[in-house]
């Protein structure tokens, strides 16, 4: 017989289900995320540290779990939430199923709630923050620990899944999934890309190497001198969790590595880029997070498929001049990226390395390229 599970809401609002994951309360930002393939991939980004995400297709799990797509070494979301798990695991690189995946790493999830209702409440009163218990079931006392959790805002996500120390990225190893600090890809003369590491989905890496590039990989605590000392012909800028206002140390590393080398940030990468320069965030009411986002390059009037995932936003009203819009959502109209007018610095909101995809943005890592060969003065 099933176990059952309980999602509440700050607002009150209870949904009754049951359990596919591992026993066991956790409390988080309810968010959900449209995309129809990629849940090992949402279940393994850094990013969704602190949130517990719902996925709005209606059948998940139906391709089963691999290790070989994992985007870093273990799951980092606070919870789980489906319509239906997949009993079935129709595809030969299956190595469990998706709930075997989630009682294994210790993944609160349920199944069997009405998901379209859950997305309409949170489209129409905002992300809120909730508590998954299979533990507690009784309504009153889940609601008041959702209403006491401590959200996103204002905290510091990023030293929970950065690493703890600097590492040379190989793709050889294990199907490019490790770190190996002795053992790096290209050779001397490939250009050396220093990645900030803010909770970054091991597929950035992967591109990097694919563009010829040899990585070593720093937590994103490093300091602009630790950065300079490995001598790099680029700094990249990574994704991770939640508020960027409070990494203060990440906004000054950055404001000191501006002009020295070229940079290139994506999502965190993109906010903490523009607080840097001197613009300022905000929480969006929901978020954009799917696989299906489209947005507009600005250069060209071109429209790229994009994968997303952000609570947080730049404030396109306090962008200072320095900075020039270049993306921009066509669903919203936010900002989706920025470059700097004078220097090699350009980022974006959105996933240009997404996995499973979609795989229009690519293009951006070849620009990337593109900058250390030509200096400090970037054309886009």
């Amino acid at each position: 017989m099933a176990q059952p599970a309980k999602l509440a809401l700050e607002d009150g609002t209870v949904y009754a289900g049951s359990s596919i994951g591992a026993e066991g309360e956790v409390d988080g930002e309810v968010c959900f995320n449209t995309s129809m393939t990629g849940y090992q991939e949402i279940l393994t980004d850094p990013s969704y540290r602190g949130q517990i995400v719902t996925m709005t297709y209606p059948q998940i799990g139906n391709y089963g779990v691999n290790e070989a797509d994992f985007e870093s070494s273990r799951p980092h979301l606070a919870g789980f939430v489906v319509r239906e798990h997949s009993r079935i695991q129709s595809n030969f690189r299956s190595e469990a199923s998706l709930s075997e995946f989630l009682k294994k790493w210790g993944v609160v999830a349920i199944e069997s709630i009405d998901t379209r209702a859950l997305v309409r409440r949170i489209r129409s009163q905002g992300a809120m923050r909730g508590v998954l218990s299979t533990t507690d079931l009784d309504d009153a006392s889940l609601v008041a620990k959702a209403k006491a959790s401590p959200g996103l805002v204002g905290r510091d996500l990023v030293q929970e899944v950065m690493p703890s120390e600097s590492a040379t990225w190989d793709s050889t190893v294990s199907n490019w999934t490790h770190l190996n600090a002795e053992c790096g890809m290209g050779n001397a003369e490939s250009p050396h890309v220093v990645a900030l590491d803010y909770g970054m989905k091991w597929n950035i890496p992967r591109h990097l190497v694919d563009q010829g590039c040899r990585v070593t990989v720093m937590p994103g605590t490093s300091t602009a001198a630790d950065v300079i000392a490995q001598n790099p012909d680029g700094v990249f800028l990574s994704n991770g969790p939640g508020d960027p206002e409070p990494l203060e140390y990440a906004i000054g590393t950055i404001r000191e590595l501006l002009g020295k080398q070229p940079i290139f940030g994506i999502c965190l990468g993109h906010q903490l880029l523009s607080l840097a320069c001197g613009a300022k965030t905000f929480k969006m009411k929901f978020g954009h997070r799917g696989a299906n986002q489209p947005v507009q390059n600005l250069k060209d009037g071109t429209v790229e498929i994009t994968s997303q995932n952000h609570g947080f936003a730049v404030d396109e009203d306090s962008l200072p001049e320095v900075l020039e819009v270049t993306h921009r959502s066509l669903n919203d109209g936010s900002i989706e990226g920025v470059r700097h007018r004078d220097l090699a610095a350009f980022s974006v909101q959105y996933h240009p390395e997404a996995s499973a995809g979609p795989h229009d943005s690519h293009y951006l890592f070849q620009q990337f390229l593109d900058s250390m060969g030509k200096g400090l003065e970037l054309s886009v």
